[in-house]
């Protein structure tokens, strides 16, 4: 109760002091993308449930001559890569925590195609709501391994504490600012998760 009172009135007093700032990157978003701004996808929450989760978009919908959308790396623009390089493509996801379906810390919402694909260990993940940051972010992002970051998430599940929180929190603004672990080795983002029999590393 303490944790969702601290999100949710963290995140009231965020929206209104970013309101402006939110007005400008949604201009931008729809100048250099298009329309819809908002990147909206079913994603797993608290015991797997789907919820919808929220981001400014950072792609076009670019498509080939069969009517497919091109690959991600070069639907990225570069005013995409920036708010991604800045997390500001993550302030949608303010309004999941508002309405209850994420938490400002846990692990990060992956995709629904994922559920089938995490072994026992792994599962663990879903057993508190995600988060739009998480230990596995202050601890490398995407530039470490599925298997790390999954041991980092479930590592959290097992510590999480409201003084826990707080230094995710503030190790995240370092980060952010930082701009450590953006990437994966070879791609824009993390190539996608196939899989894996490891427990833990």
């Amino acid at each position: 109760m303490a944790k969702r009172l601290f999100d949710f009135f963290m995140v009231l007093l965020a929206l209104i002091i970013l309101s402006p700032f939110l007005l400008i990157i949604s201009i931008l978003v729809a100048i250099f993308h298009g329309w819809p701004i908002v990147f909206v996808q079913e994603r797993p929450g608290l015991d797997g449930k789907p919820f919808r989760f929220l981001k400014f978009r950072s792609m076009t919908n670019e498509k080939d001559d069969q009517g497919q959308l091109l690959d991600d790396d070069l639907r990225l623009t570069k005013f995409g890569k920036f708010i991604r390089k800045t997390s500001l493509d993550e302030l949608p996801s303010l309004w999941n925590v508002l309405l209850g379906d994420m938490s400002l810390v846990g692990p990060r919402p992956l995709l629904m195609r994922y559920l089938p694909r995490y072994n026992a260990f792994q599962k663990r993940r879903h057993e508190v709501k995600p988060g739009i940051t998480g230990w596995a972010q202050v601890n490398g992002r995407n530039a470490i391994s599925w298997e790390r970051k999954f041991e980092y998430d479930v590592w959290y599940v097992d510590n999480r504490s409201f003084w826990l929180d707080i230094k995710i929190l503030f190790l995240t603004i370092f980060k952010v600012l930082k701009r450590d672990g953006i990437s994966h080795e070879g791609t824009e983002t993390m190539p996608e998760f196939k899989g894996t029999n490891v427990k833990s590393l």
